[in-house]
Formats: C-alpha cells, structure tokens, sequence
C-alpha cells in the first residue's frame, strides 16, 4: 500500500503509528466490531477468518510479515466483516483512521496504492468462491499449498519450497474441506512424493509443477 510513498513521508507515517503485542491465539478484532483502525504485521503472522454462529471457521487468509490488514475500516468506518487472530506471538502497528485519512488526504499516490491492495482483496475473494464452486478437496488442498509456498514458502532441501507450519486443522480452514480430506490428500501426496513432511509436521513441497496440475 505505501510502495509509492517516499522516506520523508514514510518518516511521518511512522511517528502515527502504535506497537501492540498479541499473544498465540489473542483476538485482534472480531466480526462486526466497530473498525478504526489498519493494522500492519511487524513481526508473527495473523488469520483471516469468518466464523459461524455454530462454530464453523473459515480462514480467508494469513497475513505476515510486512502485509496489512483492516484496510476497509479506514475507508468506510463500517464494522469489522471478519476476526483477526493471532497465529502465534505477534506484533502489530496500528494506525488510526483519522490519522490515516488525513495522510491519504496529502498525497494521493497512497491512494493508488490502497486501491491495488482493494483490486488484490476482491480477486482473492474471487478465488475462493471459484474454488469453493468448481474445484474438489484435492484440488482445493493444492491450490493453498501453492499459494503458501509462493507468498511465505523458504529453500528447502533438494530444491523443494518449505512452507510455514500450519496444522491439518488450519489447513481444512484455509481450503473449506474437513480435516479428514486434508489428511487423506496430504498422505496422498506424500505417496506420489510432491510432499515430505519432519517430524512436527512441516510441510515441503518436493515438485510444485506436478501439484499444479491437480488445479490446472
């Protein structure tokens, strides 16, 4: 969202910002709470998540290091439309919405900026309900797996991408199949050897062109 700005501008930005710690499993906000404010990842790693009256969750997204998040509620005032929580001790910088509006107000290349963050929100939610409609389990549990390696993933051994440690739970979140689909597939993969995991359960992907063809 700030690509565009400058130091000195970024100076300013910075001397707006608050530091908030959130402890593994902390709620930042919760749905329909009255949003002020943006939040950027200083360091740990927060879900995106809806959640239903009956317990249900569903991860839209996990947000890292340098990514931002509650981006509308600086632009509509409106309440919150997802939970943000903690995946694990986290720090935050929040910004204000005042102070945030009356930066954009100065310099409208931030506003450019915002607008590509928006354009990235909607293609991601597209993405979920092309999912959710036309794509199965195994695909569905491909598609994350890729995506995690391509937004966090690091070098692993044999040229593999290592992805960030996610439980089977949070990954049938994520994917919107039930944990025993995960397990299945992920074992499946295993066999065909795409996937190896340690011994916590990490995750690397050994050929990312065979898994894409389970989405392609």
């Amino acid at each position: 969202m700030f690509e565009r700005v400058g130091r000195e501008d970024l100076e300013q930005l910075s001397g707006m910002l608050q530091q908030k710690r959130y402890t593994k499993g902390e709620v930042i906000f919760h749905q329909g709470d009255v949003g002020t404010a943006l939040f950027i990842v200083r360091q740990g790693e927060v879900a995106i998540r809806l959640s239903s009256p009956e317990g249900r969750e569903v991860i839209l997204a996990m947000v890292g290091r340098g990514y931002a998040f509650g981006e509308l509620a600086l632009l509509d005032g409106e309440p919150r439309s997802t939970d943000a929580v903690a995946r694990e001790e986290t720090d935050l910088l929040k910004l204000q919405r005042e102070d945030f509006q009356r930066f954009l107000s100065e310099r409208p290349q931030v506003a450019m900026g915002l607008l590509a963050v928006l354009s990235r929100m909607v293609r991601r939610v597209t993405q979920h309900v092309h999912d959710a409609a036309f794509l199965d389990a195994r695909a569905r549990l491909a598609r994350v797996l890729l995506d995690r390696a391509q937004a966090q993933g690091q070098p692993g051994p044999n040229g593999g991408v290592t992805l960030p440690k996610l439980t089977q739970a949070e990954l049938a979140n994520l994917c919107g199949v039930t944990r025993e689909s995960v397990n299945k597939w992920l074992n499946h993969y295993k066999r065909q050897g795409l996937l190896t995991s340690d011994k916590g359960g990490q995750l690397t992907i050994v050929d990312r062109e065979r898994l894409r063809r389970d989405v392609d």
